[in-house]
């Protein structure tokens, strides 16, 4: 069955060399992006559709889009600010991109069949990927989402922003809460509030990290919430519409099941500097164990 993996890469910033997104992890200078496009390749994936801006589009094809061009089909939409249902513009002052709901919703002509969505700079493991195209590929009519487990998404170097889920029967998701102050204690966490309140986690809880699975039913669903999301705090400029949001939305409504696919791998990301050794190691280990080749995209 034909699959989209659909990467969230309008966050990206048009000077790459500093960035994280493409900073060299790999031991021939291969980028969290290269392992991701890698493993939804080799798990069956047709089409790798990029969420950009326009601003970003001649250096982001330069940079990235070219190493895959002739190994997949690669096509290209863009989320912009003024791209807005009907009846709604942009707030003066607003500069802040409109959400990861809204981004997803920017590839409604561009996507028709089942896909996947994830975070440009996350390394989500081939586990992952493969156990969404094995989703997919079912032609259930339920979303999917990969659920990691808390201790092996935490930094050591600061706080994360992680989304607690609330599992029911099945493994379905019934919600996600999103924690934004999350930290190491011990060889617990806790999560700090905005008020200062702290909450005790044991680091075994099933968190989201923006790994989901959808059809194309999604779309319908996302412009009816994107409207209602302009409604309420449109006029706002910094307010954002979250995929995790419309889930729970559309969860708690009865409008959609959500199976929870839990992994027992470790999620890489530089959510800060310090991190980057710890990933690169990481890395190296999975090239050492064979799960990865020296060079991925060697002819």
């Amino acid at each position: 069955m034909d699959k989209t993996l659909l990467v969230l890469a309008a966050g990206m910033g048009s000077r790459y060399g500093g960035l994280k997104q493409i900073d060299p992890v790999g031991p021939s200078g291969e980028a969290i992006i290269d392992y991701s496009i890698y493993d939804a390749i080799r798990a069956g994936f047709t089409k790798i559709v990029f969420i950009i801006r326009h601003d970003i589009e001649a250096a982001f094809k330069e940079s990235i889009g070219k190493r895959f061009a002739g190994r997949v089909q690669v096509d290209y939409v863009f989320q912009e600010l003024n791209i807005l249902p009907a009846g709604f513009t942009v707030p003066p002052g607003r500069t802040k991109p409109w959400g990861t709901a809204h981004a997803i919703l920017m590839a409604a002509d561009k996507v028709k069949e089942p896909f996947a969505a994830i975070n440009a700079d996350d390394f989500y493991g081939a586990h992952s990927y493969r156990m969404l195209a094995t989703h997919l590929d079912s032609g259930t009519p339920d979303y999917a989402m990969v659920g990691f487990i808390l201790r092996n998404t935490l930094s050591e170097f600061g706080t994360v922003a992680r989304g607690i889920c609330q599992l029911g029967p099945g493994n379905y998701l019934q919600g996600v809460t999103e924690l934004t102050k999350i930290e190491k204690d011990g060889d617990r966490a806790k999560y700090i509030s905005e008020k200062g309140e702290v909450q005790a986690l044991s680091v075994e809880e099933t968190v989201s990290m923006n790994i989901w699975g959808f059809t194309p039913g999604l779309f319908g669903q996302l412009r009816e919430l994107m409207v209602e999301f302009l409604e309420k705090s449109g006029r706002e400029e910094k307010s954002e519409f979250y995929i995790p949001t419309a889930v729970n939305t559309l969860v708690s409504r009865g409008q959609a099941k959500v199976k929870v696919l839990q992994t027992p791998d470790r999620w890489f990301g530089v959510t800060y500097r310090e991190d980057k050794p710890r990933v690169v190691e990481s890395v190296q280990k999975l090239v050492k164990a064979g799960e990865y080749p020296a060079n991925l995209w060697q002819s």
